[in-house]
């Protein structure tokens, strides 16, 4: 999922998202462990998905003074 994306979603909706991913990880790697992964890159895409998702939703939920820095 892109960046934009995520950043047209609700602060909830990014929460919700971001269990299924995990959920899908978790899923991923027990696949992987008993070798039934037919795409290894599965893993990496969901892990990356996970990281933005939660960046995003760190920046909605962070104050930011006025240097566009948080605090």
């Amino acid at each position: 999922m892109k960046v934009q994306e995520i950043r047209n979603l609700s602060s909830e909706e990014i929460g919700k998202r971001i269990d299924s991913w995990e959920e899908e990880l978790f899923n991923l790697r027990f696949q992987a462990r008993l070798g039934q992964l037919a795409n290894p890159l599965q893993l990496k895409m969901v892990r990356r998905d996970i990281a933005r998702a939660k960046t995003v939703l760190h920046q909605k939920t962070e104050p930011v003074n006025a240097n566009g820095r948080t605090k």
